[in-house]
């Protein structure tokens, strides 16, 4: 395991949360690995503006998306999935590895070659994208590797050519996700258009192919992990959150979090109180930003 890794061993398996190296930045968030050695609670994700590779082997992984009775639920044991508007029940009820890779929306667009719309709400095999064949190969690689080391050094050597290959994001897309980005969802679709000194229609089409989703629904999603962000630094009162993130007040932030994740912003406070308690599971949530839950909601696997 590399000196920057961080895991988290239980009587569940292992979580191990790699920083990716110098060359991926820019195109990977995170990558993460996974050992499960029984029945596990599923996880929860929220909505996030990342595009999630995952490879694993032994059980296949769980997968529940949607809200309010439109659940579709499957089995798979390698997937992408694009940006989701809704909260994905995620777990294993046997033994099994995987491998996680977040990559920025506009790293994917690199890295896979594909209109992002493709993904948006959904995922598709990683196959779809690599080729015939990709997957098995990667997998098989990563099941012969004795540590989490030798398996980061699979990944690096699966990754790594196909984004120095990769033609480069065109740069009114990059600069328009950076601009959404970097103002937390604080702009509006007029405003990113007049930033970038192009017309609306010219953005949404960019967003559409390198990101997945429209500006609207990417900045609504922006706002949704600032204000889940904002609530665990120092404990400020909703109303403050729902302002210092973007909304026009609180009722606008409930609706929101309602509409994205099933809870109100005061239920998932609860719930990472909970989880950051001493005892806790340290891996129940992320530093700084919770967009990872165990147990939120009581579900018969």
């Amino acid at each position: 395991m590399g000196s920057e890794d961080v895991m988290t061993v239980d009587d569940r398996g292992e979580s191990v949360v790699r920083r990716p190296p110098a060359w991926m930045r820019g195109d990977v968030v995170s990558c993460r690995g996974y050992r499960s050695v029984g029945r596990q609670h599923p996880r929860i994700t929220l909505p996030s503006a990342g595009v999630t590779l995952l490879v694993g082997w032994g059980g296949p992984l769980h997968i529940r998306q949607g809200l309010g009775g439109a659940e579709r639920e499957q089995t798979r044991h390698a997937m992408i999935a694009g940006l989701q508007t809704a909260p994905v029940l995620a777990g294993y009820r046997g033994s099994g590895y995987a491998v996680e890779v977040e990559f920025t929306a506009v790293g994917a667009s690199r890295f896979l070659g594909l209109p992002l719309h493709l993904l948006a709400n959904a995922a598709a095999h990683p196959d779809e994208a690599m080729g015939p064949g990709w997957t098995a190969r990667l997998t098989e690689r990563l099941a012969e590797a004795p540590d989490w080391s030798a398996r980061w050094a699979v990944l690096d050597a699966a990754l790594a050519p196909r984004l120095a290959a990769a033609p480069p994001t065109p740069g009114l897309a990059v600069e328009a996700w950076q601009r959404l980005r970097d103002a937390h969802g604080g702009l509006s679709a007029r405003e990113l258009a007049d930033a970038t000194g192009r017309g609306e229609r010219r953005i949404q089409l960019l967003f559409r192919d390198h990101v997945g989703v429209p500006p609207q629904t990417l900045a609504r999603i922006l706002r949704f992990q600032r204000a889940l962000a904002l609530s665990g630094l120092g404990r400020p009162s909703l109303t403050d959150v729902a302002a210092m993130s973007g909304y026009h007040d609180q009722a606008h932030m409930n609706r929101d979090f309602r509409a994205l994740s099933g809870r109100t912003p005061g239920e998932l406070r609860g719930i990472a109180a909970r989880l950051s308690a001493p005892g806790a599971a340290a891996a129940a949530r992320e530093v700084g930003c919770f967009s990872d839950f165990f147990d939120l909601y009581a579900v018969d696997w």
